[in-house]
């Protein structure tokens, strides 16, 4: 700071020193500039996911000549932008897949290529999903993993979610994969969802890229 009083000095006692004193005031408010802009835009601070209510009110396992799933599902998933200064653009669409021991059956789109998703906002999403038959590669073992999970009446289902986003005044596209493992008691037959209780999950993220 000396060399900054001292500036300051000269232009309030000497006028010569006057265009000195400008330059002073230039280099500190560039030097301001550069510092706030490496840290708005330097450094990305990734998202935060977390699962924060879901209910299962149908899971069964179709007797067809493929094995399937009958199922009603809903959660909310929120989604948070931390960085201050820069918005995320999805260069892929932002999807969510129910996988049952590590079987996907089903697969749902949050948002579309080109959504944008602004600095410092949460977003919510609400889905609700259900299929009479949706196709799911289980095999003997996933069919046994079923069955004993039928019996507690608590299933595991894994939320897997992927995309793509760009963040502002950066060139690089970063990856989204992320997993949210879900304990879901199924609601026994006049039961309502809202008495089962939900423990807020928060999501995994992958290891990023690099360059993200």
């Amino acid at each position: 700071m000396g060399a900054w009083d001292d500036c300051c000095d000269d232009c309030c006692y000497s006028w010569k020193d006057f265009w000195w004193c400008v330059l002073c005031l230039a280099i500190f408010f560039v030097v301001a500039i550069i510092v706030i802009l490496v840290v708005a835009f330097g450094f990305i601070r990734h998202i935060d996911i977390t699962v924060d209510d879901a209910s299962l009110t149908r899971l069964a396992l179709v007797n067809t000549t493929i094995t399937a799933f009958a199922y009603n599902l809903t959660l909310t998933l929120t989604i948070r932008n931390p960085n201050w200064a820069m918005n995320m653009m999805n260069t892929k669409p932002l999807e969510a897949a129910y996988n049952f021991d590590g079987q996907q059956f089903d697969r749902v789109r949050l948002a579309d290529e080109g959504d944008k998703h602004p600095a410092g906002k949460t977003r919510v999403y609400r889905l609700t999903s259900g299929s009479d038959s949706a196709f799911v590669s289980l095999g003997n073992a996933g069919v046994a993993e079923f069955k004993k999970e039928n019996a507690t009446g608590t299933f595991e289902v894994e939320v897997a979610l992927t995309g793509e986003v760009k963040y502002t005044a950066r060139v690089t596209k970063c990856k989204i994969e992320a997993t949210c493992p879900l304990k879901l008691q199924l609601a026994s037959s006049g039961e309502a969802p809202a008495a089962l209780v939900f423990q807020k999950v928060k999501c995994k993220l992958a290891k990023p890229e690099k360059n993200c």
